[in-house]
Parts: C-alpha cells; structure tokens; sequence
C-alpha cells in the first residue's frame, strides 16, 4: 500500500540546479508543481563533487532565472559555495520540495502520469519532468583486468581530498577539467600520471581581459552543440600546462590493460599503482522511466530541444547538449526550462485539469504561488 497519493500539475524529478529552476517558471505561472529529490536538501549532487571543486565559469554566469548568484561577479564560486546558493534560491522561492524521495517508476494513464517513489509516495500528474541531469550516474570505461586492481579504484565522484592519497602512485584518467583539477592538486602530496586517449587541450581561462564564457557569449557559441560540457577545452590560467611542462604532472597515453598491481601502456611497459581515478564523465541515470520509450538502442534520450519524442507531457531540463553547449550547466538550465514553457502549458491545456473547480479553488498551493509570482524580479 501507498504511504500516500499527491496530485498534482507538474511533478519535477530532480532538485538540483535544473529543477530549482524550471520550478521557478512554474511558479511564475502558477502552476501546482512538487520537486522530488532522493536527497534530503535541495542542490542535487553538488555536495556530493570533490572538496576543492571550482567552477569554470564566473559567478556572473552561473546564476538562475530571479536571483544572482552572490559574491564577486568575476570570480569562480567553489563548491560549497554552489550548494549554498541552490539552497537558498529554494529557500527563498519557497519552492516546493520532497526530499528523500527517490523516484522508482513513471507510469503514463491516459492523460495522466502515475510517479511512484521508493519511500512508498505516489504522485499524480498531467506533466513530468525529468531533471536529475546528465550528472547522476558515474561512468566508467570497461577496460581489461579492472576487477583484478589490489588497490583503490574509484570514480570522480567518489574523489573528496587528496591528503588519503599522500605518498601513493596514482593514475588520474580522463582529459577534461576535473581529471586535470584532480590530478594537479594530488601532485602535491602523491606521484600522479595523468592517462587520456588524446592530448590534452588547453584554452586560456581569459583572453584580453575577458573570461572563455564572455566570448561564447559574444561569439554565440554557447547557442551551439559545437562544445560540450564534459570535454571541453581545460580552462587554463597556465598553471596546469606549466605543471605538464615541469614534470609535476605526467601524461600518458590511456592504458591498455589493468593488472593487480597496476597498469600496462600502449607501449607494453607496465606502470605500478596504488590508485585509479576516473574522471570519465557520467551518464543520464533513467532507469525509472524503464515503461516509456524514451531512449533509443544506443541509450540515447528520445528529445527534441527538452520535449519527449514519443510521450507526450514528458519533458527533459538539464540534459547535455539538449538544446546547446550551456544546457546542462548552471548558466543554461534556466534558459531551457523557460524554452520548454510554451509546450508544457500548451500541453495541459489540452489535457484539461486533473481537479474539479472547487477542489482547486481550496489548494492553498495554487493561490500562493500566483501571489509569489507576481512581485519576483523576472530574470536579466
């Protein structure tokens, strides 16, 4: 038996930067919405990233839609600091979150999706949207003799400080930003090689005074799929090139084989290790949507720009490149979710409403969010 049954107009899954901020579209139109979460705190996996974690893009570009993000406007914000913003933008919206809600199953009734939770909370609505990201699910390539490493093996995600890896041999995989982060600040207190399938690509973090995202903007790059979040060029001060270039940092071309006791490279050689980082990127995590055709053979989502190929009242925020190079990042998900606005009204509009007049006309949800939504600021 159900704990419990909730209907609603819009159920949101994900209560990371994506939901926050299509949840604040949804109040602006006053609509009855629930962001559900499997987290106890708004923010989605941000508190969860490495300790030293910095964002590659200034404060001034990693807002939401109705609330700038605090602090210096050129300065990159440390994690810690993107968990506090995300949960005071929920805070001061009100916005209205279940946590400890981790979604199992979408079930689609007619005009009417059925959303079942593992706490035992069942949730009705007219639209769902799915907003847990591209950043859920730690990928990790299948390369022979993994299972066979003695030592530490984990994920990214799994990463916090580097002082638990003081004195080791480490071997950082990966490319982009976050394997290059990792492995520079582990230098510092462990022996580091750095393994990629190609060379590394550097980009200078500023360039005539004005920061990589100023000139997507000014360029318009940012509107394209050209670039994408999870390998972009590495952003560089030169801090990280110079830490090549010395020596600090090794870079080898990718391993071909793992042994107990380490790698072996291309070339044959073997290379001993106490540790294996991968910083390999991650996957959409949909399995709950297992009873709709929503992805392809290859696992690929079935959307167009955030709406669902096949299921109508289905959409997506945060996915990325699904609608350009910034959707998955916290500057692009407030742009998307306004994006997908039209549709999803156009959509409930046809399916008509869930509640009689006066069942409606009681829920306290609706009036309020109405008021809230007339005296916000709207966004720059």
């Amino acid at each position: 038996m159900n704990k419990s049954t909730r209907t609603v107009d819009v159920v949101v899954i994900g209560g990371g930067q994506a939901g926050l901020a299509l949840g604040w579209h949804l109040q602006q139109h006053g609509l009855d919405f629930l962001i559900l979460d499997e987290q106890t705190h708004p923010g989605g996996n941000w508190r969860n990233y490495y300790d030293s974690l910095q964002l590659f893009s200034p404060a001034e570009y990693s807002a939401l839609p109705g609330m700038v993000f605090p602090g210096n406007p050129q300065g990159y914000p440390l994690r810690d600091e993107v968990v506090q913003y995300l949960e005071a933008y929920a805070a001061e919206f009100q916005l209205p979150f279940e946590g400890g809600a981790r979604v199992v199953e979408v079930v689609q009734k007619e005009k009417t999706f059925e959303v079942r939770a593992a706490n035992g909370l069942t949730f009705t609505a007219r639209a769902v949207v799915v907003a847990s990201g591209g950043f859920s699910f730690p990928y990790t390539p299948d390369i022979p003799g993994l299972e066979s490493f003695s030592g530490t093996c984990l994920h990214s995600s799994a990463y916090r400080t580097p002082e638990v890896f003081a004195g080791q041999r480490v071997v950082v995989v990966g490319a982009a930003n976050s394997a290059v982060q990792i492995a520079y600040e582990l230098a510092s207190v462990a022996q580091v090689v750095l393994a990629t399938r190609e060379k590394i690509r550097f980009f200078p973090q500023r360039i005539l005074g004005l920061d990589f995202h100023t000139w997507l903007r000014l360029t318009r790059l940012e509107y394209t799929r050209w670039l994408s979040d999870q390998s972009t060029p590495v952003l560089d001060t030169g801090k990280y090139r110079k830490a090549l270039g010395t020596g600090r940092l090794q870079r080898r071309a990718m391993f071909q084989q793992v042994l107990p006791e380490g790698v072996v490279w291309p070339d044959g050689t073997t290379h001993q290790a106490d540790a294996l980082i991968f910083a390999t990127g991650f996957r959409p995590s949909l399995e709950f949507l297992a009873q709709l055709p929503v992805a392809d053979r290859q696992g690929r989502v079935r959307q167009r720009n955030g709406e669902a190929d096949q299921v109508p009242g289905l959409y997506f925020v945060g996915l990325p490149k699904q609608r350009n190079f910034a959707s998955a990042t916290l500057r692009g998900v407030g742009a998307d979710a306004g994006y997908l606005m039209p549709q999803l009204l156009r959509h409930l509009e046809r399916v008509g409403s869930t509640e009689t007049p006066a069942q409606r006309s009681r829920n306290p949800a609706i009036g309020l969010q109405g008021k809230r939504a007339s005296h916000r600021r709207q966004p720059s």
